[in-house]
């Protein structure tokens, strides 16, 4: 079996990037750790999926620049009203309005450095 573990998010805040995924959108931090170069090796995941988690990691000066505006990350859900309503009451900016595709109830938002996401609830 093959899986994607981790997939790395690049911050501004390693701190304030936690208390996004974990207060906002309810991720639970699973890893903390500093490193022998003054960095932290920081993890957080779903809590409904322990074997998938995204690592957040301090941008760098060669980070910097376009990064395009296309959703890179996929948040899928069994309660798309119940985790939209969470989420924008606790500050997450979505872009859109909630629709309905063929494939399921989607929103676009983006995290604390603009990284975008699809909240999305599949069809079916």
């Amino acid at each position: 079996m093959r899986r994607i573990g981790l997939a790395t998010v690049l911050v501004d805040d390693v701190d304030a990037a936690i208390a996004f995924y974990v207060d906002a959108l309810g991720f639970d931090l699973a890893e903390d750790v500093a490193q022998p170069d003054g960095g932290r090796w920081v993890v957080v995941r779903p809590s409904d999926a322990p074997g998938t988690g995204l690592l957040l990691a301090r941008a760098g000066a060669d980070d910097r620049g376009p990064v395009g505006r296309h959703v890179a990350f996929f948040l899928h859900t069994d309660d798309f009203a119940g985790d939209h309503e969470r989420m924008t009451a606790a500050g997450v900016r979505f872009l859109e309005e909630p629709r309905q595709e063929p494939y399921g109830t989607v929103a676009v938002f983006e995290d604390l450095c603009g990284n975008r996401f699809d909240l999305i609830q599949p069809a079916g």
